[in-house]
């Protein structure tokens, strides 16, 4: 590992042992990951090992906190509830589909929500598994007879974390579009056929949604209307996150673009060394922190309001998922598996 150019210090680098692809959980205290060899680890913010519990097969999006409990997946089918405090096992399910989607929980953390690779929703209780209900996948739309087969099948991706807003679960499903359901009952509050979904992020009432072909939308969460719709030319990298006033999205080839978060407009573009995969992060009062998923990782800062660099520094394995950020330190995760974590050091006053 090395800095360049860097205000930082390193803090640590923790291995997890094997491959790692779902990214950081941030807790009080520290950090949850998962990794291929089926392992669900919580670290605390030295880098030590708080607990670490195998679930035998791989884990591959990031575990959810919830009423003093972590919840995790793997893709076979399983899902476990592991108490916080010390990974001790609470409920466990088995024969359920896939979870290759991240489970994401209501604001009161009694529910969590999973989505299926074919696009079924399950919510669970989060204290015991039960189930509250079900909705079975969606079924697709027909393709036009005349249209010709797609060079790629959009549907072979998992379908990206759903986001909760304002009391209502919005989720995209692939080819079937984007679902607005009730988090209660799981009746359909609207629909729209927007698909090849990469990601979503939400701000009082309102959902952005951006696409592979580069679509980006603000849609109003009460009834799927669009608020504003903007065009990247070159396609959408990863997906949509709001940070220090507007909605940063990876454009290809290797941009970061930055929109107003109430017209669309652009409003920043920034070249990177490697393509963004994953999202943006806040560190300290005016940083903002992009993860490249280039061999060499490296972690750019640029310094708001120009969007100027601030300092890179180089993780030697593929950042691919969002940094966490606890005080004036930040955590990445490397594809290798590895933890790696630096002290931001605070600039004088100009």
């Amino acid at each position: 590992m090395a800095c360049q150019r860097a205000p930082v210090d390193p803090a640590f680098q923790f291995s997890s042992d094997a491959s790692s692809r779902t990214g950081l959980t941030a807790v009080a205290d520290g950090v949850l990951l998962g990794n291929e060899a089926g392992t669900v680890l919580r670290l605390d913010r030295e880098g030590r090992p708080v607990w670490r519990v195998s679930l035998g097969r791989e884990v591959a999006v990031a575990p959810v906190e919830a009423a003093g409990g972590v919840i995790a997946g793997t893709v076979v089918g399983d899902v476990v509830c592991l108490t916080l405090e010390d990974g001790k096992e609470r409920w466990r399910l088995g024969g359920e589909p896939p979870v290759l989607t991240p489970p994401v929980v209501d604001d009161a953390q009694r529910t969590v929500f999973l989505v299926a690779p074919d696009g079924a929703v399950r919510a669970l209780a989060t204290d015991s598994g039960q189930v509250r209900w079900k909705r079975p996948a969606p079924k697709a739309p027909s393709p036009a007879p005349a249209a010709p087969a797609p060079a790629t099948a959009p549907d072979a991706r998992p379908p990206p974390a759903p986001v909760m807003v304002e009391g209502v679960l919005v989720v995209a499903l692939g080819a079937s579009g984007l679902w607005a359901v009730d988090p209660e009952t799981g009746a359909t509050r609207w629909s729209l056929p927007v698909t090849d979904v990469v990601g979503l992020d939400s701000e009082r009432g309102t959902v952005f949604v951006a696409t592979r072909p580069g679509r980006v939308l603000a849609l109003s969460v009460k009834d799927g209307s669009t608020r504003w719709e903007q065009s990247l030319a070159d396609g959408v990298t990863g997906p949509p996150a709001r940070a220090l006033g507007a909605l940063w999205v990876g454009a290809g080839p290797s941009s970061l673009v930055g929109l107003s978060t109430s017209e669309g407009r652009e409003v920043a573009r920034v070249a990177l060394p490697s393509p963004l995969l994953g999202r943006v992060q806040v560190g300290l009062e005016d940083l903002l922190l992009v993860p490249t998923s280039g061999r060499e990782g490296q972690l750019v800062a640029l310094r708001a309001p120009g969007w100027t660099p601030a300092f890179t520094v180089r993780a030697d394995t593929p950042l691919r998922t969002r940094p966490v950020v606890r005080g004036p330190s930040v955590f990445v995760l490397g594809l290798d598996g590895r933890v790696l974590a630096w002290r931001l050091r605070v600039p004088p006053p100009r």
